[in-house]
């Protein structure tokens, strides 16, 4: 006879609902940024921020943002803030195009 599966944690259900109302709320903006994250620097917030830092800076860099750098650092800042504070990468709920 097969075990019932187990009953999802309180905190797991809290995560999870934080989770889907955060990803509800992103802008096209910031969906997008989340995809630039998942395909273009291995699921990692750190290269993508030094690109933008170092276009800023005049230094040579690979993300070519034509807009928008400032507030796209703003956007990656809280988005690396909420995904340590819940435990999740945003890749994983956002639909990527």
């Amino acid at each position: 006879m097969a075990e019932p599966a187990p009953k999802s944690s309180s905190s797991d259900r809290n995560v999870e609902n934080a989770v889907i109302d955060y990803v509800s709320r992103l802008s096209d903006e910031h969906k997008m940024l989340v995809a630039l994250k998942a395909q273009l620097y291995g699921g990692s917030w750190e290269p993508m921020l030094d690109d933008l830092r170092n276009r800023l800076a005049g230094k040579p860099y690979i993300f070519k943002l034509v807009h928008r750098i400032q507030d796209d650092i703003g956007r990656i800042e809280e988005m690396r803030r909420f995904e340590a504070e819940h435990k999740v990468d945003l890749a994983d709920h956002v639909e990527l195009t």
